[in-house]
């Protein structure tokens, strides 16, 4: 069997791989984790690769053994129980994360995050913090994704331009956490539109609970996008109940807040792309993947909370 350092060799911000399974039981067998299909035929077992992995999403018809559970945990990957397609069943309902138990994470990070948490004018200010680097990765990555520009996401764009533009004027004027998250709504209203636009989806209305493919999509790339904020916040020690924006109204709400770091940048134009070209989940669930790996997303998320943590100490 794989020993525990041989298992935390690659580190959490440069692990490549999210699974999302189901129909499946996932099981320990001959010192590796492996999933469990039944075929027509004969049953197949598929090696889950647990070092190189930062999240696992149980969909609908999963089981999980304890043994497996036991070597997840020692590699340091969050488990996640979904809906169908990685996204809730139910209205409201959140992915619950089970985050492996270590006594040797990091303190620095925790104190530096309580240091201003409980000053509300201070959490205000990393708040805004957040806004800034979520604006700034978003023009340096449609700058430079030829992909996106073919399709017509790019920074040039006079109404997304207009939209980035009103957002980052607006955001230092919010004198509440309520007025921020007013006008964040405002920019992702924006930015739907845009796309919409885009990919000719004139009648698109963001509905958590439709059944068109944008609206889906939408869904499961945030999930996914969840997931590298949960990691990033169980690798730095911090709990998800201390967020900035959403914790009025989310349970585990930092989580939350660390996603929208890549949400609109990643998730959102490809969820409309991948709608329009009529792909399949899995298809789209595999571009949003790429896209992370591709513009260091999970580096990025740790970055940006690593920075505040230890900027919010000089507050």
């Amino acid at each position: 069997m794989e020993q525990l350092t041989d298992l935390k060799a690659i580190l959490h911000s440069k692990r490549a791989n999210i699974f999302y399974l189901e129909k499946c039981r996932v099981m320990q067998k001959d010192g590796r984790v492996l999933y469990l299909t039944g075929a027509k035929e004969e049953k197949q077992y598929w090696n889950i690769p647990i070092a190189n992995t930062t999240v696992i999403l149980l969909g609908i018809g999963t089981s999980i053994t304890q043994a497996a559970v036991r070597m997840l945990a020692s590699a340091g990957v969050l488990i996640g129980f979904s809906g169908g397609g990685g996204t809730p069943l139910l209205v409201g309902n959140e992915v619950e994360w089970l985050s492996p138990q270590s006594e040797y994470r990091p303190t620095e990070y925790v104190q530096g995050w309580l240091s201003f948490w409980f000053d509300e004018t201070k959490r205000l200010q990393i708040a805004k913090k957040f806004q800034h680097h979520r604006i700034e990765y978003l023009k340096r990555i449609w700058a430079k994704d030829k992909e996106l520009q073919t399709e017509g996401f790019s920074i040039d764009g006079s109404d997304i331009e207009q939209a980035l533009s009103l957002f980052s004027s607006k955001i230092e004027h919010c004198e509440n956490v309520t007025n921020l998250l007013l006008v964040e709504a405002q920019l992702t209203k924006s930015l739907y539109k845009a796309a919409a636009t885009r990919t000719k989806q004139s009648d698109f209305v963001r509905n958590f609970d439709s059944q068109d493919n944008a609206n889906a999509f939408l869904n499961h790339g945030n999930y996914l996008a969840y997931g590298l904020a949960a990691t990033t916040l169980w690798v730095l020690g911090i709990p998800h109940g201390f967020a900035v924006m959403h914790g009025k109204t989310r349970r585990g709400a930092l989580v939350f807040d660390v996603a929208d770091l890549i949400k609109d940048t990643l998730i959102l134009p490809w969820a409309f792309i991948c709608a329009k070209e009529q792909a399949t989940e899995q298809e789209f669930r595999q571009q949003c993947l790429q896209n992370f790996a591709k513009h260091n997303a999970l580096d990025f998320m740790f970055d940006i909370v690593k920075e505040l943590s230890l900027e919010g100490k000089s507050l």
